[in-house]
């Protein structure tokens, strides 16, 4: 490789490094923001309507991991393992939410007028596709090393 294009290849990994720290923080803030709304909408008993920020949650999350796998193909030894404690927070917060659901006989799951609230569903389903793109970071992760080693 010339001069020149590891120079150029230099510069774009520390650009990519820079995006991917701003991808992250955007990442942290609007998680807090969704798991503040939705733990709001589990407690307020359907006095709230479903937040509808989920999809764009997941969306962002995943342009994040996609960003960060790009970095790792690149083979920047310096990318950052911060993305787990996405799915650790998001398994926590539900685990949480169930057990005060049952610790109150699923008081959280009906509304004032006795209506069913599938605000809990709704959470379980964020977590679960937390943990989806968590694992297919992984896999990414095992499919590199794997090509690596041959």
């Amino acid at each position: 490789m010339s001069k020149i294009s590891e120079e150029k290849l230099k510069r774009l990994k520390k650009a990519e490094l820079a995006i991917n720290k701003n991808l992250f923080i955007i990442c942290a803030v609007i998680t807090l923001i969704v798991m503040t709304m939705v733990v709001i909408e589990f407690f307020a008993r359907g006095t709230f309507p479903p937040s509808g920020i989920n999809f764009f949650y997941i969306g962002v999350l995943f342009l994040y991991s996609i960003h960060k796998e790009i970095l790792r193909w690149l083979e920047k030894k310096e990318v950052e393992r911060q993305g787990e404690w996405f799915v650790y927070v998001w398994i926590a917060l539900v685990v949480i939410l169930y057990i005060i659901n049952f610790l109150t006989k699923s008081y959280f799951s009906y509304s004032s007028e006795g209506v069913f609230v599938e605000s809990l569903g709704r959470i379980t389903t964020v977590a679960l596709e937390v943990s989806a793109i968590f694992i297919l970071t992984r896999l990414s992760k095992a499919v590199k090393m794997s090509l690596e080693k041959k």
